[in-house]
């Protein structure tokens, strides 16, 4: 769209659109759709790599710039359009920079006086039209850049008699001046500016030390502790810094001593503004480059070759191009260097330590600038300095930096390989830099820039000098990749390790470990400590280094994930080291589980046990024994672990919970290695340790709760399987007797957690030890998974005692006649019945819908005990039992949270779609396969209530499946969720419309829906999204079939129920919900009708004033709507008492009214009933 063609500014906007849209009406096509054509058509040109979108780029940037530059320079062109397409031209340079968009302003010599006049007619304090001031200075300063001196522009600048008029240098000046202290974005404009102008071969003689006088004397006098003085001294600096970059240095050389004595009483370093100190730094550098002559050290190290194409084709040829390197003497080693050069590198020494990072990023870049013109000897103290930041006393910030200007040195070859023995030794330090701090650590940003510095180095160096670190820099970076915790750090090393693998060839095995460990392979933390690990550790060069870094830095970490993994990492890489793990890390984790440090014993008893059994799983490859990789002293100080620790009572508090659930841990690993410790006392001491732990869960806090059940669980079931059998398949009586009893009376106990725990418990006990006392344990289940009244919170205590039922069947298996030793026809009833009745467990409390928990548990056990009674006896599976179940999970697939009916489908589907051999007695299968084919399963998203809903309201025409699948559907309709009410409304609204057409089928529908309203009275549950969902059908007139019959059966019925339902109810939600249905219910003739409208009259007079306003305001939409209901001689009379009344009023005067409503609508006015008792 033209620009031209916009309204102008001022006129009136409502004229401009309806033209718009009358021009929009009118044509088949807009102007410029030819050219979007071929915009669009080169697409895929501008998409390209990066270096073909550049040249894209390139070529519409100059013909944009070219129309928006047209309008500007056009005089006939408003203000408004003007500030339009410097608004656009702003966005243009913000994608390329404005360094790249200078050179396309016009600047030619008769451009300079129209661009300044444009400038001078602006408003500095305008906040609308930043943009245009800030183009405009950009565009002024590249107009300084024509080679005529100013003053042949000027003319004749007397005027008239007294009067001078200002010159264009002065004008300028000003401008550039009083822009530098505005608080926009111009004021960057300015500084480039300042910087172009002054620079000048006629401005600097006469104006630079006015102007260097005028910035300092601002610098001098502004604070950074205002806003104002923060603002000047932003411009200040900015300009100073522009101005010493782009001079000359004869020219500033007399200024600098000056400027840096300012500055250093401007104590920039002890700003809380990050700007200003960066931009102290800044000028700083340019000071001191000022300072020192412009040259190329001749003592610097030149890398030969630095194309990776040509190094990679040397590498194919199985040479590596071999340069001596030749140091020249510096030719001046003799020249004195300017005193203000020692404090300039000082204070970039001192920025290297600022806690920002960009102020840290530009002293390193300082450094290896003024590095590169210092004597050789002098640029060594500055090596020296910065390898001084490397000191375990400095902070993370101080290594930071020192990484960084480390990376820039050696970047441009300032960095002597002599010097880089000591700097490996710190960056390899760097590379593992981590600091706790709190509940976290630092780091981070150390471990990241020591990648950068690898990076570098890979680039800089011929191989042959990086020859003797490959080994050191290879591994370390192997283990950042695999081992750091961050993921930008993991993949920062991946990348170093690529430059080298690129540029020096040297790394062992570089290329198979860069196809694994590559950029996007490493993002993910747990494949890289588990699976690339493994792989990585198949080269011997890395093996050890790598299981010594875990031992090391990773068994001891502050994050308790990492412990985790570093342990199960150590488990896959002791079967690639097993003797170096079984005779020199072992011996040493076992010396760690004593340390004081709480990180520390947790993660050294994770990884004993790791070790230990993958020790184990070697040994059991041969037929051996766990001991012929383990001596008796390793194998006495895992057995001493819990008895030491218990000693020292290092089980009690907060930092118990860490101990319990490593020794657990321990205890299953050491289990499942069958260690020779059977008889011993320290069984006893496990055990001990497993039911204090499970006894007193409630006082475990709730985030690791979860995790400590379940490993005193696992270890449970692996100790009673190695420890407690007498005989294969046989237990000891005594302790059958003492566990099974110990643990049932604790399915009795007050706390949750404690019946959460020993359920759980029960569940995992092995076979042998339940033989002959199944059915006292499955008793003691169901008794947990029964809600009574004292216990009906306890919703997580039902749904472990759920998950136990299902693992105990699974355990025991299928067994006829046998009732004590497993699942067969005489108990299978009771079970199914425990099961089927937590399918109703709808508990509500302050976390929500916990009963959820207990449906979910039910529905998963209620599969996996089908599925295994299929497969051995599928006889045992009752139909009506089958139908139960079919019917149950169909309506939790079709209720409201979203993880549920997703969770419930794929019960469902499992359920119908089972083939080995098939379920049998599902109601209607034939039917539910045509609907819910095989194909289908994967590709529907459960989840999602579009998905979901219209497919499950496909059962409603199913006999056996409405009233559930209906009831669920009620529930979903009437809940809080947009999405859920949206689609489960509009799928049971297009079933219904297909039914309209079979009164049958409608009658069946209305019948199950009155069913589940009588089922559920007084149900809050369903009540209250019942009588929603009534109103909506009634709303929609799905029932109309059953308006043309006065007193309709269900509409009889319906009343009654509705009535029953709102009596004497004070729920708000309820009672709106009800008044709906009332108004929906007037469409009915006859006595139905009449009574509706008596229902409406008693709540007009509502205790209630919001129930009696809305009862009026949809009474009187429900008679516009239906106007047969009163007659047209009493209508208009009726709706006029609906809206004049104050319904809100007393309940004396609104009163009189409803009264007067009752008899022009034909009913009976209701009666006062004196409360029993009154006087």
């Amino acid at each position: 769209m033209a620009l031209s063609d916009e309204p102008a500014a001022g006129g009136p906007e409502e004229e401009a659109e309806d033209e718009t849209l009358a021009f929009g009406a009118a044509l088949e096509a807009f102007g410029e759709s030819a050219e979007t054509r071929a915009l669009l058509g080169r697409l895929r040109e501008v998409h390209g790599g990066g270096a073909e979108r550049e040249v894209a780029l390139e070529r519409f940037r100059e013909w944009m710039m070219n129309l928006l530059l047209d309008i500007v320079q056009d005089q006939t062109s408003p203000a408004s359009l003007v500030h339009l397409a410097f608004k656009f031209l702003y966005i243009i340079t913000k994608v390329r920079g404005y360094k790249t968009f200078l050179r396309l302003f016009p600047h030619e010599v008769a451009d300079v006086e129209p661009v300044l006049d444009l400038v001078t007619n602006q408003n500095p304090k305008d906040h609308e039209t930043w943009e245009t001031r800030y183009m405009l200075l950009l565009w002024l300063s590249v107009t300084c850049l024509i080679p005529f001196d100013f003053s042949r522009l000027d003319g004749n600048l007397l005027t008239q008699p007294g009067q001078t008029r200002m010159s264009i240098m002065d004008r300028i000046l000003q401008i550039a001046e009083s822009y530098l202290i505005v608080s926009d974005k111009a004021r960057d404009a300015a500084a480039v500016l300042v910087s172009r102008f002054i620079t000048r071969p006629d401005v600097k003689q006469s104006k630079m030390a006015e102007f260097l006088d005028w910035s300092l004397c601002n610098l001098a006098r502004s604070s950074f502790q205002t806003m104002q003085g923060v603002i000047i001294m932003d411009g200040m600096l900015q300009a100073l810094a522009q101005i010493f970059k782009h001079g000359k240095r004869e020219d500033c050389l007399p200024y600098a001593a000056t400027v840096l004595r300012c500055l250093d009483g401007c104590r920039l370093p002890e700003s809380n503004q990050t700007l200003l100190r960066k931009l102290g730094v800044k000028l700083v550098q340019r000071l001191g480059l000022t300072f020192l002559k412009p040259k190329v050290a001749a003592w610097r190290y030149q890398r030969g070759c630095r194309s990776l194409a040509a190094n990679l084709q040397l590498l194919t040829q199985g040479q590596s191009e071999q340069k001596p390197l030749i140091l020249t003497e510096d030719d001046d080693e003799d020249d004195d260097v300017p005193e203000g050069v020692e404090r300039v590198i000082e204070q970039l020494l001192v920025g290297l330590k600022d806690k920002d990072t960009v102020v840290r990023w530009s002293a390193a870049k300082g450094i290896g600038r003024m590095a590169g013109r210092l004597p050789r000897a002098l640029a060594d103290d500055v090596v020296g300095s910065v390898l001084d930041c490397f000191s375990f006393q400095e902070t993370d910030k101080a290594w930071h930096g020192g990484c960084l200007a480390l990376a820039e040195l050696g970047r441009r070859g300032l960095l002597l390989p002599s010097r880089l023995v000591d700097v490996v030794t710190v960056i390899l330090k760097a590379l593992t830099y981590d600091e706790k701090r709190g509940a976290c650590s630092v780091g981070t940003n150390v471990r990241d820039a020591a990648c950068y510095v690898c990076w570098a180095f890979a680039r800089a160096y011929e191989p042959q000098e990086l020859k003797p670190f490959v080994t050191a820099i290879s591994s370390a970076l192997v283990i950042a990749a695999v081992f750091d915790r961050d993921i930008n750090c993991r993949r920062a090393a991946s990348a170093a390790f690529q430059e080298n693998v690129g540029r020096q060839g040297t790394f062992p095995h570089g290329i198979d470990i860069l196809t694994t460990a590559d950029y996007f392979a490493v993002g993910n933390r747990s494949n890289c400590f588990l699976v690339i690990s493994v792989f990585i550790a198949g080269f011997p060069e890395y093996t050890q280094p790598m299981i010594d870094h875990l031992v090391t830095l990773k068994i001891n970490h502050w994050d308790g994930v990492i412990r985790e993994l570093a342990a199960k990492a150590l488990h896959n890489l002791a079967q690639q080291a097993p003797e170096f793990s079984a005779t020199q890390v072992l011996p040493r984790l076992l010396s760690m589980t004593l340390s004081p440090d709480l990180h520390t014993r947790h993660g050294s008893i994770l990884a004993c046990a790791e070790v230990a059994y993958a020790l184990y799983k070697l040994a059991a490859r041969e037929n051996r024994p766990v001991t012929d990789h383990l001596d008796e002293q390793a194998v006495q100080g895992l057995k001493q672990i819990h008895q030491q620790l218990y000693d020292r009572q290092l089980y009690r508090g907060l930092g118990g919970q860490l101990m319990r659930q490593a020794v657990c841990v321990l205890i299953e690993k050491l289990s499942l290695s069958k260690m020779p410790f059977r008889g011993d006392i320290v069984i006893d001491g496990w055990q001990w340790l497993i039911n204090d732990t499970l006894r007193h869960l409630h006082l475990i806090s709730s985030h690791s709760r979860q995790q400590i059940k379940d490993a005193a669980v696992s270890a449970l079931a692996a100790l009673c399987s190695e420890y407690y059998v007498k005989e294969p398949g046989e237990a000891d009586p005594a302790i059958q007797e003492e566990l099974i009893t110990q643990y049932l009376a604790e399915l009795w106990n007050p706390e949750e957690m404690t019946r959460c725990g020993f359920s759980l418990a029960l569940g995992a006990l092995p076979g042998f030890l339940l033989k002959g006392r199944l059915q006292q344990v499955l008793t003691g289940l169901r008794a947990v998974t029964h809600t009574s009244p004292k216990d009906v919170s306890f919703a997580e205590s039902r749904r472990d005692g759920l998950k136990a039922i299902a693992r105990i069947c699974q355990t025991v298996g299928v067994k006829a006649g046998a009732p004590d030793e497993a699942v067969c026809r005489e108990n299978v009833s009771q079970i199914y019945c425990a099961l089927l009745s937590c399918m109703d467990d709808y508990t509500t409390d302050s976390r929500g819908d916990v009963g959820a928990w207990v449906r979910k548990a039910a529905m998963t056990s209620l599969m996996d005990l089908t599925l295994l009674l299929a497969r051995s006896q599928p006889e045992l599976i009752e139909a009506h039992i089958c139908e139960r179940i079919m019917c149950c999970v169909a309506q939790q697939a079709s209720e409201k949270i979203d993880r549920f009916r997703a969770h419930a489908a794929s019960v469902f589907l499992t359920l119908l779609h089972f083939d080995s051999p098939p379920i049998p007695h599902v109601p209607h299968r034939g039917e539910l396969e045509k609907l819910f084919p095989r194909s289908d399963v994967a590709s529907v998203n459960w989840n999602a209530p579009s998905q979901a809903f219209p497919r499950i309201t496909q059962l409603l025409g199913l006999p056996t499946y409405r009233y559930h699948v209906l009831l669920g559907l009620v529930v979903s309709l009437g809940g809080l969720t947009e999405s859920t009410i949206r689609h489960s409304t509009q799928s049971l609204f297009e079933y219904m419309k297909g039914i309209q057409s079979d009164p049958q089928a409608l009658g069946s529908f209305s019948g199950t829906l009155l069913q589940i309203f009588e089922d559920n009275l007084l149900n809050e549950r369903v009540s209250v999204p019942l009588l929603k969902t009534l109103d909506h059908v009634l709303t929609h007139g799905c029932f109309d079939i059953f308006t043309t019959e006065e007193d309709h059966p269900f509409a009889v019925k319906l009343l009654a129920l509705c009535k029953k339902e709102i009596k004497n109810s004070k729920d708000v939600q309820k009672l709106l919900s009800g008044i709906a249905v009332f108004c929906g219910m007037v469409q009915f003739p006859g006595d139905v009708r009449r009574k509706a409208l008596l229902q409406l009259c008693l709540l007009l007079c509502h205790r209630f004033p919001l129930i009696r306003k809305t009862t009026a305001s949809q009474v009187y939409e429900t008679l516009l709507t239906y106007s047969d209901i009163v007659g047209a001689d009493v209508l208009d009379e009726v709706v006029t008492v609906l809206s004049d009344t104050a319904w809100d009023a007393e309940l004396a005067v609104v009163r009189k009214q409803r009264n007067r409503l009752c008899d022009l609508l034909g009913v009976p006015r209701p009666q006062l009933v004196p409360q029993p008792g009154a006087c």
